[in-house]
């Protein structure tokens, strides 16, 4: 099927709108992107961050308050939602409840008056793409909510857009059909080749679909990066703590030489010292301007190990924290444990016979470690 593609371009978008007080509530703070012809880009954030009011505004459902918005090369503020050559999925489907899946998939090029072998052509291609021929002759209230979403995404597929937007399309879907979902339409999107704007909230969902990743908070975007440098090198706090599953723990703390090493030592309550690691690998030697300054220690839950008398952590790297929880995974063991002042997760081996309120020294693996600035919040690289 042929899909004609596009880059789209946001250019210093922004998004006001006016609360009960008349006061300005800026949804989407300047924002600038660039998706490239054939391009997953995944929107994704908290609720209220923004993502969905800027697909909006690509789709043109949403007016511009400040920026511009191309497609192709053309810059799309003014133009209607209609003539903008883009279809968009959404969260609830949007089916026609008395139409067959036919007559919903080939409704909008019906309104469009073409031909109607043309329009056959379309549906039946489409069908046969997403493996939904056999349902043509029912309605939606006979489909199950992964048929329907087949139908929604279908009836996108139709149109031969320029691009497609998905806000939150898997959402009211179960885990196990969520999961099928984004396989398929990311085998979709290497079936067609064509640009898609995917918004979400769930982390999981554009690690495993995006081709690059649009992390946004507070109506502004923290990093464009592809999954794995985003998970490997987020640039702030937010993106370390919202991606990633579990999330990243963090240790409050400050930088201290001793001889030619650095040390990370964390700080408690009333500022007294706890544990202390080595700073060490390729980001320690950025960490000199930081002596005598906190800092904040970030690690993965792979990046610590338990110890044992057979695999000792090496000096100043070990720390003995207690177990609070034991959640065996089946393939794995997540350790929820506690230093004392900071609460963190360590993903183990199903080898490892951790307790329940008994401690346990654990192998922090510093050169995987990353450091933020507390008063920016920004990585120090």
């Amino acid at each position: 099927m042929e899909i004609f593609m596009a880059k789209v371009v946001l250019e210093q978008v922004s998004k006001v709108f006016r609360d009960g007080k008349g006061n300005e509530v800026r949804a989407v703070d300047n924002v600038n992107l660039v998706i490239d012809d054939q391009e997953f880009m995944v929107l994704v954030g908290p609720s209220g961050c923004g993502k969905s009011t800027t697909l909006r505004m690509v789709a043109g459902l949403e007016e511009i308050s400040r920026g511009s918005i191309s497609i192709d090369g053309k810059v799309m503020n003014d133009v209607p939602p209609k003539d903008r050559d883009i279809a968009m999925v959404f969260q609830n489907y949007a089916l026609y409840p008395h139409m067959t899946v036919y007559k919903n998939m080939a409704f909008g090029l019906m309104q469009r008056k073409y031909p109607k072998s043309e329009i056959e052509q379309r549906v039946n291609e489409a069908a046969d793409i997403l493996d939904i021929r056999h349902l043509l002759d029912r309605r939606p209230k006979e489909l199950s909510g992964g048929q329907r979403q087949r139908v929604a995404v279908g009836r996108a597929i139709v149109r031969k857009p320029k691009a497609f937007l998905f806000d939150e399309p898997l959402s009211n879907l179960d885990a196990k059909m969520r999961v099928q979902m984004r396989t398929e339409i990311s085998k979709l999107h290497h079936r067609l080749s064509a640009t898609m704007i995917y918004v979400t909230h769930d982390q999981v969902e554009a690690m495993t679909m995006g081709d690059r990743i649009t992390v946004m908070n507070a109506g502004k975007v923290q990093q464009v990066d592809a999954p794995m440098d985003l998970y490997h090198r987020p640039a702030n706090l937010f993106v370390a703590g919202f991606i990633g599953s579990p999330m990243m723990n963090f240790f409050d703390g400050e930088i201290r030489a001793q001889g030619n090493d650095l040390l990370f030592v964390e700080k408690r309550d009333g500022g007294q010292d706890g544990f202390q690691v080595r700073a060490n690998g390729a980001r320690a030697a950025r960490l000199r301007d930081y002596v005598g300054r906190a800092v904040k220690l970030g690690l993965r839950a792979e990046d610590l190990h338990e110890t044992s008398p057979e695999t000792p952590a090496p000096p100043g790297a070990g720390v003995r924290a207690r177990v609070e929880v034991v959640e065996p995974m089946g393939s794995e063991v997540y350790l929820y444990l506690t230093t004392g002042a900071h609460p963190f997760i360590a993903r183990v081996g199903v080898a490892q016979k951790a307790s329940v309120n008994h401690d346990v020294e654990v192998r922090f693996d510093m050169p995987r470690a990353h450091f933020f600035d507390p008063a920016t919040e920004r990585a120090i690289p």
